[in-house]
């Protein structure tokens, strides 16, 4: 890949059932590197086009752009929508591909639940799907994630599992990025897991993989240090 200039915005985009507080780390480990940081809301829309146009109206003319988990798929709906706007890209525990089969009839029957007044947000029974087992009595990144889910909602939960249903194949698209790139996962992540990073790190020309051991789907919030660490590298790249 030709050299870069360094980005004067960052995008960073969450996950399902996460705000801003999933990149407070980021928030001020990165600080210095850009002059501004864009946590957007995603719970105001019902597809992933529309998702990704709102952030698009949101920021600046150029931008670096990450997104973890879901906010990968609005990152790579961004990318399909503006990549000239694009100058760098990062996807962390996320896919290029549509849900299977199964993951729809899952994903649907949450959204009935839900509409029926059984939204649960995040309970201690999901927990093992989203951190590593040795961070499940971490009790400050436990009641991190219990709160972001609480302030998404009942609502915001629907909205974006609705989303996340509507979102393309993405995995030829990927084929054409030419910007610096960087994939990253946790070893041991149940969601996403590394063979999906794998898959997108192979088709992008350049791309760099970052693998996080003893972490889940969570990296920014299990491993802030770590992730704060690669993401600077690949803001400098």
């Amino acid at each position: 890949m030709a050299d870069t200039p360094m980005s004067d915005t960052l995008v960073l985009l969450p996950g399902l059932l996460n705000d801003a507080e999933l990149y407070l780390h980021q928030r001020e480990g990165l600080a210095d590197l850009v002059d501004t940081i864009l946590i957007p809301d995603l719970t105001r829309a019902e597809t992933m086009e529309d998702l990704a146009r709102e952030v698009l109206s949101q920021a600046p003319n150029r931008f670096a752009l990450a997104g973890l988990s879901m906010g990968g798929y609005v990152a790579q709906e961004m990318f399909r929508q503006a990549p000239e706007r694009v100058e760098r890209l990062a996807l962390m525990d996320t896919s290029a591909r549509p849900d299977s089969p199964e993951q729809r009839r899952r994903r649907t029957g949450l959204i009935e639940l839900s509409e029926k007044g059984r939204f649960k947000g995040v309970t201690p029974r999901l927990l093992p799907m989203l951190i590593h087992p040795s961070r499940m009595e971490d009790q400050s990144l436990v009641d991190s994630i219990f709160a972001m889910a609480s302030r998404i909602g009942q609502a915001g939960f629907v909205r974006q599992q609705r989303a996340i249903l509507s979102r393309a194949d993405s995995r030829e698209l990927l084929r054409s990025v030419t910007v610096p790139t960087l994939i990253m996962v946790g070893d041991s992540d149940q969601l996403t897991p590394p063979e999906l990073a794998e898959e997108m790190a192979g088709v992008i020309p350049g791309a760099d993989l970052i693998v996080v051991p003893e972490c889940g789907h969570l990296p920014v919030l299990e491993h802030p240090e770590r992730a704060t660490a690669a993401l600077r590298g690949w803001l400098g790249a």
